[in-house]
């Protein structure tokens, strides 16, 4: 009885701290997106540069330090273990937040902006795959479900934090001090036991990234859990992000301020997780959720792309609904961690979500080039159809992992279809 208590309570600290951590992750993120503007104007920064110089910048830099801490923190997770890069990984971005609210320089701000992306970079992923491997195989959705859950309410956190606290700065201090605080918490978890068996076997081919890319099935397998994402982001940084410009082009009545937009999204987002999650335990399935809230996903983008004439308050609701669609963050990157071997499984679950988030620059690219021949609302139609029809197909041909035995390794000598 002593011994199962011990292991709920290790179970449960390890939830507690993975989602915690996501929290703070999540706060950063939007937090940044929310002070980008006044923060540049506080350091001398003219609109001009804000709209397409030094302001840009600063979006790729970090969206740089993204996708370079996605491949560092996961080869680091299956070499060296998963607590360290979560414990790390909450460590960097809680001392770049810091060294944020004290910047005096455009330069001091990009130098300090890409440390804040390597150090987001880690945490989701390490939290998944800590807390998949850990869990008991029938409980794995509802861990991850929390995970994500407590995670993606760390956004309201930092829209109100933001509206409440007049100075950016302090609102920096903040989240620094709360990834600070959240440290004391890793004396309690322990490492995964799945991780720690294959690190005393020397089990060859460990954190080795490339090997995502050497074996033409493997490849593809990783591509559709990178894809599975894809409309998350469409939605977030496309329909919401730009909901200003997309409520002007509908003849919206009232004036659509984008940060209440996001809000409002995220807060369907929240939702969103925790239904996708709490459903695939029901139905014992992580396909099945896929395709359903995609399709979800493709009437609530219909529907806010013909709200002509609405008013603030059907707006703000349909992006509310919309976060919600895309509310299945927890089970695309459960999917991508169930999908393969102990040896890979944190370079997979940590790299996946970052690359996903690297889909952005190209969807806007896209975007923008499609308004070129096409209106605004003819142009987001379109990406929409494309970004959703491209992860309708990887949702329908990826392995179903509900319940799936997590405790192998994948054989990198062998064609990926003969490992068991």
């Amino acid at each position: 009885m002593k011994s199962g208590n011990r292991s709920a309570t290790i179970f449960n600290v390890a939830v507690l701290v993975a989602s915690l951590g996501y929290f703070v992750d999540i706060y950063d993120l939007l937090l940044f997106t929310i002070v980008r503007v006044p923060s540049l104007k506080d350091l001398g920064v003219s609109q001009t540069e804000i709209d397409s110089g030094v302001g840009m910048l600063l979006i790729n830099v970090q969206m740089a330090g993204l996708l370079a801490g996605g491949i560092f923190w996961g080869i680091i997770g299956d070499k060296k273990g998963r607590l360290k890069v979560l414990f790390g990984s909450i460590l960097l971005y809680s001392v770049a937040n810091i060294a944020n609210g004290f910047v005096t320089t455009t330069n001091g701000y990009l130098f300090w902006r890409f440390v804040a992306g390597l150090g987001l970079a880690g945490e989701l992923g390490a939290g998944i795959t800590l807390v998949a491997e850990i869990l008991p195989k029938e409980k794995r959705g509802y861990g991850t479900m929390i995970v994500a859950t407590v995670g993606v309410s760390g956004a309201i956190a930092a829209n109100l934090i933001a509206k409440l606290v007049p100075d950016w700065r302090y609102c920096y201090f903040i989240g620094g001090g709360l990834g600070l605080l959240l440290l004391l918490l890793r004396i309690s978890v322990m490492e995964s036991d799945m991780f720690s068996k294959t690190a005393e076997k020397n089990t060859a081919g460990r954190g080795e990234f490339l090997a995502l890319f050497n074996n033409k099935d493997r490849f593809l397998k990783y591509l559709k859990c990178v894809l599975l994402g894809t409309p998350t982001w469409f939605v977030v940084g496309i329909l919401v992000a730009f909901s200003n410009k997309f409520a002007i082009e509908m003849g919206v009545k009232d004036p659509i301020r984008p940060g209440d937009a996001v809000a409002f999204c995220y807060a369907g987002l929240v939702l969103g997780d925790f239904a996708s999650g709490l459903l695939s335990q029901i139905l014992q399935s992580r396909r099945k959720v896929m395709l359903i809230f995609l399709g979800l996903t493709a009437v609530c983008v219909f529907f806010y792309l013909n709200l002509h004439g609405a008013d603030k308050s059907l707006f703000y609701t349909v992006c509310f609904i919309l976060g919600f669609s895309v509310g299945f963050w927890a089970i695309f990157v459960t999917i991508a961690a169930e999908s393969f071997g102990t040896n890979l499984r944190a370079t997979v679950a940590i790299t996946v979500p970052n690359f996903a988030r690297g889909m952005l620059p190209l969807i806007s690219l896209l975007f923008t080039g499609a308004q070129h021949y096409l209106t605004y609302l003819q142009s987001g139609a379109v990406v929409a159809v494309l970004c959703i029809a491209i992860a309708l197909v990887a949702s329908y041909t990826v392995e179903e992992t509900f319940g799936k035995d997590l405790n192998y390794v994948e054989d990198l000598k062998d064609p990926i279809e003969n490992i068991q």
